[in-house]
């Protein structure tokens, strides 16, 4: 019992020191496109035969570039912190959503209408989008757990074995690791919730997620230039070296 006490006080210790270490602006964009992305995947933007993008597409990319530089400066094990924290919020939101969802009283939209029968469904509609379901929150829970460890992982790994230490470096270690982890953010997220819920066929959950996942891709590949110049930055000035100088102690 002592071990584990000692052993959580001490990942409570490193915690608080990365979350000292990050800027906090970037912080901010990680759980903003996180909990964002959550909600406005209600809202379908592309549905076509295979091709299938909800709205939340549109936040996503932010937080794998998030992922990006902070695995690049802070390591893997940083990385998957600051994403679990990311997730945590999303689902405290989650949860406050859902139970004000229940709240007796109207919203706004529903006044817009004179038809009472409308408004009632409006109002129920948008209680029920941002209420939520229960297997989409589990989904996407699962989806991005899974997917931010693969993505810290692989990046690292990359980098790694990779002796350049330029752009073409941070690019590759970078469109690798989103690529494969947004197929299993994706596949996971379409298995879990489209396969069981709304009937999709594994053909379609497999060419989704690939689709999916490159269109994830071709966001990082136009934004990693923006990633990069803001690592560079912390680099020469030494934003967050005292948790840095704690890991390597």
């Amino acid at each position: 019992m002592n071990k584990i006490s000692s052993w959580f006080k001490a990942e409570l210790d490193d915690t608080k020191l990365l979350l000292r270490s990050i800027p906090s602006l970037t912080v901010c964009f990680f759980v903003l496109s996180v909990v964002c992305a959550n909600l406005m995947a209600n809202k379908e933007l592309i549905s076509y035969k295979f091709i299938v993008f909800d709205c939340g597409f549109v936040f996503s990319w932010v937080m794998f570039l998030c992922m990006d530089v902070i695995c690049k400066r802070w390591g893997a094990k940083a990385s998957i912190k600051v994403s679990l924290i990311a997730l945590l919020i999303n689902l405290a939101v989650c949860g406050v959503f859902a139970l004000l969802a229940l709240a007796p009283g109207k919203w706004g939209e529903f006044y817009s209408s004179e038809v009472n029968e409308i408004s009632i469904a409006v109002n129920s509609a948008l209680n029920n989008t941002f209420g939520g379901a229960w297997y989409v929150v589990l989904g996407s829970a699962l989806a991005f757990t899974v997917s931010s460890i693969v993505n810290a992982l692989l990046n690292s790994l990359i980098g790694k074995h990779v002796s350049e230490k330029g752009f073409g470096a941070f690019a590759l270690r970078s469109y690798i690791s989103t690529m494969l982890a947004q197929f299993v953010d994706n596949f996971l997220f379409a298995t879990v919730v489209s396969k069981f819920f709304f009937g999709w066929t594994w053909i379609q959950v497999v060419i989704c997620s690939i689709i999916g996942a490159v269109g994830e891709l071709l966001c990082e590949i136009f934004f990693s230039g923006i990633g990069y110049r803001v690592v560079c930055k912390w680099e020469r000035e030494n934003v967050g070296s005292d948790y840095l100088n704690k890991q390597t102690a």
